[in-house]
C-alpha cells in the first residue's frame, strides 16, 4: 500500500508572476476580451541599457540598468527610477505594471513605467552617483520626455538625483526641461507637498478605512516596516491627521518597540546619526518578522515586496493593513487575510499620492504656475478619498478583497482606453 504524502506547494514570489495572476483575476470578473487580457498582461516596451562608470579611484565598473514603459494608452507613463543591489528586470516590469493601475485608480491621465539601476548607492561616493545618474539618463533619454515618460524618485533615489537626471537631459536636448522628471527640488520646478505625499494619502486612505470600519483612530496603535521617506512621514503625519500613536518601527537592520508609543521625530534624527534605528533608547528590540505580527490596530508595510505570505498572513493581527510599501503582500496572502476580517488598503491605492502630487508637479512645470501646500494637499485629499471609496464600493459590490476591487476600477478604465484607441 502506498502513502500519499501531502506536498506542500511553494508560493511564487516572482513580483512580474504576482502582478500578472492579479491581472488575470480581475480579468475574469470584467470578462475582459482574450486579446485585451493578453495586451495588459505585458509590457508595450522595455529598455536594457549597460553603464560604465568612471569610479573616484580612477577604475571603471559596469552597471546594468531597465526602463519599462508599461501601458500608455491613457497618457505618458510615469513612474520612478530605483538604485537597488538585488534590482531585477521582473520587479520593474511589475512595478510598472502597477504604476499603470496606480494612475487609472485615482483617474490621472497617465500610463505605468518603472526604471532601475543595480547598485548599492550606499557603497557610492557623491560624484559617483552623480555620474551614474547622468549615464542612466544618456542612455534612457531616447524614450524618455515630457510627452512620453516622466521617471521620478523611488528607493535609494533622491530630489538631487532627480535635479542631476533633469539636468543630464536639458543638455541633451539644448534647452531646460524640467518637466522630465518629477520628485525634483523646489528650485527646479519641484511641487510643494511632494516630500510626505505617499505617506499623506496612505494616511487619508486610513482615515476613509476607519470611518466605513466605524473605528476611531483617535489613540490608535500603529507599527510601521520600513523607515524610509514613506514610513518616517507615516509616523510623523500619524498624530497630527489620524491621533494614531507609533508603537513600533524597523528597518534593514531591525526594528524597536515601545507599546507606551515612540517619538517619530527623536526615531528619526537618531537613524540620521546612526544609519538605523536599531539601538534607539527607551524601546526594546524587534524583528522585522515580529514587527508584522503585532497586535496593533494599523500595520504599515513600508518597506520592500512580499513581506506579507502565506506563511505569515495568519498571524497579522492588524485591524487594517496600509501598503505603503509596493506589493508587500502576495495573492495567498489577500486571500487569509480577506477571510481573517483583515481590512487590506491595497498599495496601488495607499499610495498613490506619490504619483498624484508627480501629476500636479506635472501640470504646474507645464504652465509656469506653482500651488500653495495647502492647495496641493486639497486637491491630493479630493483625489484619494475618491478613488478609495470608488475601490471600497467595487469591492462590496462585487464581495471580492479590496486588492481585486482596485484592479477592477483600475483595468477596467486602462482596457476602455485601449480599445477606444483601437489598438486591440
Amino acid at each position: 500500500m502506498v502513502t500519499l504524502v501531502p506536498v506542500h506547494r511553494q508560493e511564487d514570489l516572482n513580483p512580474f508572476d504576482i502582478a500578472q495572476s492579479q491581472l488575470d483575476e480581475a480579468a475574469a470578473i470584467l470578462q475582459l476580451e482574450p486579446a485585451v487580457h493578453a495586451y495588459l498582461r505585458e509590457p508595450v516596451r522595455e529598455l536594457h541599457v549597460t553603464l560604465s562608470i568612471r569610479m573616484d579611484d580612477g577604475s571603471s565598473r559596469i552597471f546594468k540598468g531597465f526602463r519599462v514603459q508599461y501601458n500608455d494608452s491613457r497618457g505618458p507613463t510615469k513612474g520612478g527610477i530605483r538604485f537597488h543591489p538585488e534590482e531585477t528586470i521582473d520587479t520593474v516590469k511589475a512595478l510598472a505594471a502597477w504604476m499603470t493601475w496606480k494612475c487609472a485608480v485615482v483617474d490621472i491621465p497617465l500610463g505605468g513605467g518603472k526604471g532601475g539601476v543595480i547598485c548599492n548607492p550606499k557603497e557610492l561616493s557623491t560624484n559617483e552617483l552623480e555620474r551614474l545618474s547622468r549615464a542612466y539618463i544618456r542612455q534612457v533619454g531616447r524614450i524618455i520626455g515630457p510627452e512620453m515618460d516622466i521617471p521620478a524618485p523611488d528607493v535609494y533615489t533622491t530630489p538631487q538625483i532627480m535635479a542631476w537626471m533633469a539636468d543630464e537631459y536639458s543638455i541633451i536636448k539644448g534647452q531646460n526641461q524640467f518637466g522630465v522628471i518629477t520628485g525634483k527640488p523646489l528650485p527646479l520646478g519641484g511641487s510643494k507637498g511632494r516630500e510626505d505625499a505617499t505617506a499623506r494619502g496612505g494616511l487619508y486612505c486610513v482615515r476613509e478605512a476607519a470611518k466605513v470600519l466605524d473605528f476611531d483612530t483617535q489613540g490608535a496603535t500603529m507599527a510601521i516596516q520600513g523607515f524610509g521617506n514613506a514610513g518616517q512621514f507615516a509616523a510623523l503625519l500619524g498624530p497630527e491627521l489620524l491621533g494614531t500613536v507609533t508603537v513600533a518601527v524597523s528597518d534593514s537592520q531591525g526594528g524597536i518597540y515601545n507599546p507606551d508609543g515612540l517619538n517619530a521625530a527623536d526615531v528619526i534624527a537618531y537613524k540620521k546619526q546612526h544609519g538605523t534605528v536599531v539601538g534607539y533608547p527607551n524601546a526594546q528590540p524587534i524583528s522585522n518578522a515580529d514587527l508584522l505580527e503585532l497586535k496593533v490596530d494599523i500595520l504599515v508595510p513600508s518597506a520592500l515586496e512580499n513581506v506579507i505570505t502565506s506563511e505569515n498572513a495568519h498571524c497579522i493581527k492588524a485591524k487594517i493593513v496600509a501598503e505603503l510599501a509596493n506589493g508587500p503582500t502576495t495573492p495567498e496572502a489577500d486571500k487569509i487575510l480577506y477571510e481573517n476580517g483583515v481590512y487590506v488598503i491595497p498599495d496601488f491605492l495607499c499610495n498613490a499620492g506619490g504619483v498624484t502630487v508627480s501629476y500636479f508637479e506635472m501640470v504646474q512645470n507645464a504652465y509656469g504656475r506653482y500651488w500653495s501646500e495647502k492647495t496641493v494637499h486639497e486637491r491630493l485629499n479630493e483625489k484619494i478619498t475618491n478613488a478609495f471609496h470608488a475601490v471600497h464600493d467595487r469591492a462590496r459590490n462585487l464581495q471580492v478583497h479590496n486588492r481585486l476591487g482596485a484592479y477592477c476600477v483600475a483595468v477596467s478604465r486602462v482596457a476602455e482606453a485601449v480599445q477606444l484607441r483601437g489598438w486591440v
